[in-house]
């Protein structure tokens, strides 16, 4: 098992050097969340959030909010998207025929998705607190580290899972972006929905594991917390879908072409 994770990692390396030989996806890779985050913040800024503990300025809520879509774009939409056409193309099928374990080859992957995903959170987080005057947090920091990395893990899963309700490449926009961005209005990441929201939509919200990333982030950046940060109901929640997803990927998943 070693030797398949050294081997992942390696896979690693050649996942980051695909990646940055296309550097209009790159750069639009990492620019794309700073969008949000600054249009958000011009439509919404002079809001006063309630939180816990007190009072704050939206900035504060959307540095977290955007750190919970970037993870989510990076692990679930951009490894889905990647798989699907690599399936699709013929890639995975002629991999499982070279002497790299397809374990490893999914090891790198997810890792550099990962890896993506938290650079994508270092960098909205540098600008809210360059910008926007956002507190880094510190003491929560652990708490931020450990739900980043249960984030990361269950959302590529869940990216691994979707990928077999992709018929072909051509679909696979279609339905990647239907199954997650109706979610993001519903999960505390676009707006606050429990100021604004229906009943209902909040139920529905609570269902998914989008709304219970971007809750754990927010108390882990939350300046007011005095706590460690850890929110072990919304991790658990998160844990859960990717158990689900893990077993939908194992049975499900396809190294070959659809037809």
């Amino acid at each position: 098992m070693m030797r398949k994770i050294q081997l992942g990692i390696r896979q690693l390396r050649y996942e980051a050097l695909a990646f940055t030989r296309n550097p209009a996806a790159a750069f639009f890779t990492f620019i794309f969340p700073l969008f949000v985050f600054v249009i958000l913040n011009q439509l919404f800024g002079d809001l006063v959030l309630q939180v816990e503990g007190g009072e704050t300025n939206s900035a504060t809520f959307y540095v977290p909010a955007i750190a919970a879509l970037s993870v989510v774009n990076a692990c679930y939409t951009g490894l889905a998207m990647s798989m699907t056409f690599s399936r699709d193309r013929g890639l995975l099928k002629r991999l499982r025929g070279t002497p790299l374990p397809v374990e490893s080859f999914l090891i790198g992957r997810v890792l550099f998705m990962t890896l993506v995903a938290i650079v994508l959170v270092v960098i909205v987080t540098l600008f809210g607190a360059v910008f926007y005057d956002i507190a880094v947090p510190t003491d929560t920091l652990p708490a931020l580290l450990i739900t980043l990395g249960i984030g990361a893990a269950t959302f590529s899963i869940l990216g691994l899972a979707i990928t077999s309700f992709i018929p072909n490449a051509d679909a696979a926009p279609a339905v990647v972006n239907a199954s997650i961005l109706p979610l993001f209005f519903i999960s505390d990441v676009f707006m606050r929905i429990d100021d604004y929201g229906p009943k209902w939509l909040l139920l529905v919200g609570d269902l998914f594991p989008v709304k219970h990333l971007s809750q754990a982030l927010q108390t882990a950046f939350n300046p007011f917390e005095t706590g460690t940060g850890f929110e072990f109901a919304h991790l658990g929640v998160i844990v859960l879908w990717g158990v689900v997803g893990a077993f939908v990927a194992t049975y499900r998943f396809s190294w070959e072409p659809r037809l």
